[in-house]
Parts: C-alpha cells; sequence; structure tokens
C-alpha cells in the first residue's frame, strides 16, 4: 500500500474577506476532489482572507500512479486564476503488511 501526502501552500491576493477566500478555496477543493478521487482539504490559515493551505491524500498500490495523480493536482492549482500557488510538499509513504 501507498499513501501519498501533497500539501499546498496558497495564496489567494484578490480575497478582501474570508467569505471571498472561502468561495475561491471550496471551487478548487471541489475541483480538486472530482478530478482526481482524493481527499482534499483546508488544513491550515483558516482565519486568514488571503492565504490558505489545503491538504491532499491518496490511496493505492503503486506509488508512480499515487505521485502522478498528486503531480497533476500540483498543475490544476497552478493553473488556477484565483490562487497562486505559493509552495507545496509531497510525500509518499510506503506501508509494509501486517504480520
Amino acid at each position: 500500500m501507498v499513501i501519498g501526502a501533497l500539501s499546498l501552500r496558497l495564496s489567494i491576493p484578490g480575497a478582501r474577506s474570508l467569505k471571498e477566500k472561502r468561495r475561491v478555496v471550496k471551487s478548487l477543493v471541489d475541483r480538486i476532489r472530482a478530478r482526481f478521487n482524493v481527499a482534499c482539504s483546508e488544513v491550515e490559515d483558516l482565519d486568514l482572507h488571503r492565504s490558505a493551505v489545503l491538504g491532499v491524500a491518496a490511496v493505492g498500490n503503486e506509488g508512480r500512479v499515487i505521485d502522478a495523480a498528486l503531480c497533476k493536482v500540483v498543475d490544476l492549482v497552478r493553473r488556477d486564476p484565483d490562487a497562486a500557488l505559493v509552495d507545496y510538499d509531497l510525500e509518499l509513504f510506503r506501508g509494509a503488511p501486517c504480520p
């Protein structure tokens, strides 16, 4: 089993309030979930209206498949006109079967 964890730090320069930020974040989270069949949620900077951190997780049998899917998530976020990708961190964890 392979677990992929992706952290995306975003800047939302056009947001003048938490309401505007949440609209941008909700739209992005919904698109990521629907397009890539992964878990996605805002995990940090909840009360800051111009920044957000999204956490994305995927589980599968092959590391290269999980890695490719999460790289596509990064590409989708890079192309978003309302949010700017500041930084990201992608990690893969390989689990050992229980004895």
